[in-house]
């Protein structure tokens, strides 16, 4: 909800390109989707999880790659517009340490959530028994982050240079 309220305060002063905008909404649909059926209990993904022979519904694996993969998009734009780095690797570097900070962030906050509630960690992380679940998370954000700039810089790019001409 204050993404939304800031996406609306900023649309006037700060209108992002069309492709983040449309990231974001896939974003907040996966969100929705996992926040309604909870992260592990995603109906078609325990499909996959019987097809594919899985240990576990592996939903929250695409809400961590969309956790980095949408945040770099974002990351690159604000980065770019407002002039903070001139190098490409740079750029790079920085789009994939913020993705990397907000991931290991958020990981931080399901565990303070986790603690104060006093419920079962386990099942409110949804772990779902992997102890490496923390660490794999965090890597599949890294990976998203990195797929989004190989795949959608050129777009992006282009996009990017339609907002300069408008200003």
């Amino acid at each position: 909800m204050i993404g939304a309220v800031l996406l609306v305060c900023t649309y006037r002063t700060f209108r992002l390109t069309p492709v983040l905008y449309f990231f974001i909404l896939v974003h907040c649909v996966i969100l929705m989707i996992g926040g309604h059926f909870t992260y592990a209990e995603v109906p078609l993904f325990d499909s996959f999880k019987v097809i594919f022979d899985l240990e576990r519904n592996n939903y929250d694996k695409l809400g961590h790659f969309a956790q980095g993969f949408v945040p770099a998009l974002l990351a690159r734009e604000i980065l770019i517009r407002k002039k903070v780095v001139s190098s490409k690797a740079w750029l790079n570097l920085f789009i994939v340490s913020i993705c990397l900070a907000f991931s290991a962030f958020y990981e931080l906050i399901e565990w303070w959530v986790a603690l104060a509630s006093g419920t079962d960690a386990e099942a409110f992380l949804g772990t779902q028994g992997d102890i490496w679940d923390t660490q794999s998370d965090m890597a599949i954000a890294l990976i998203g982050a990195i797929f989004s700039i190989v795949l959608l810089s050129r777009i992006h790019n282009r996009q990017l240079s339609c907002v300069h001409k408008s200003n």
